[in-house]
């Protein structure tokens, strides 16, 4: 069953708390636990990262345990086969974290990226999203054909649900904790346990997380960030490009509902 874990929430945390959602990923986990551990263990501030395993058929939890052994500032939740916006969903409310940041576990942004999307919060902003269109980011090594993709469906999600954002999709966003706490506990698509999942999914939550961020007033800063295109993507471009169309009718009919107020 998918539905909601007990979770407890402290008053103290660490600073920075990093969710990686997996699926099938015991390949390239350990290399990104290794950078992101690596370059967090540079730095000043506390920290913690969570993994959630999205009910993985490969080893995925297994590689995860023996990093953990290693670094006790990593964790490792075990997730039914819900889909990747539910296992971010469960890290999010897990983090005691003070500024919570997803990121990919295939790390298509280096982790030093960070150092970008941080300071917007320490200055005030509740939200943060890496973005690779605003003015000052860099894509590399994309194929034509996936950012026409990218252009089309943010046309679709500035006309029917959420407009002022250029790249709803990047896989980089940060958090103040009380913002995760509250966006993601509202979220509504991908949060029951009657969703169907097989395989690895591509929807549109995160349309979802910044529909809801701007209708509850949380102040939202887009940050240029250097993404580099990973070969090996799971996107099925015409079954996820459907999907996530009808993820973006589906947010704001339930807003005309009043299932967001």
């Amino acid at each position: 069953m998918c539905g909601d874990k007990e979770l407890t929430l402290s008053n103290e945390g660490p600073l920075i708390g990093i969710v990686i959602p997996a699926y099938n990923e015991e390949r390239r986990l350990p290399d990104t636990l290794s950078q992101v551990a690596g370059y967090l263990g540079k730095q000043q501030y506390s920290w913690s990262i969570i993994v959630v395993d999205d009910g993985s058929t490969d080893h995925t939890a297994e590689v995860v345990e023996a990093f953990v052994r290693q670094h006790p500032n990593v964790r490792l939740v075990r997730n039914p086969h819900c889909g990747k916006a539910y296992a971010v969903r469960t890290g999010m409310l897990a983090s005691e974290a003070k500024y919570v940041f997803l990121c990919d576990a295939d790390l298509p942004m280096p982790i030093s990226e960070l150092e970008k999307l941080l300071p917007p919060l320490q200055e005030g902003y509740r939200v943060a999203i890496g973005s690779r269109e605003v003015a000052g980011a860099s894509r590399l090594d994309e194929p034509w054909h996936r950012h026409l993709m990218g252009r089309i469906f943010n046309l679709l999600v500035q006309l029917v649900a959420v407009g002022g954002f250029q790249d709803t999709q990047c896989g980089f966003k940060g958090f103040h904790r009380d913002a995760a706490q509250d966006l993601f506990r509202r979220l509504k698509l991908y949060a029951s346990p009657d969703n169907i999942v097989k395989g690895p999914m591509v929807t549109g939550f995160d349309v979802e997380v910044l529909f809801l961020a701007k209708k509850m007033g949380y102040s939202t800063a887009e940050v240029p960030v250097l993404w580099h295109y990973v070969p090996g993507s799971k996107v099925s471009p015409l079954k996820d490009s459907v999907r996530m169309l009808m993820d973006v009718l589906r947010v704001r009919y339930n807003d005309l509902r009043g299932r967001y107020d």
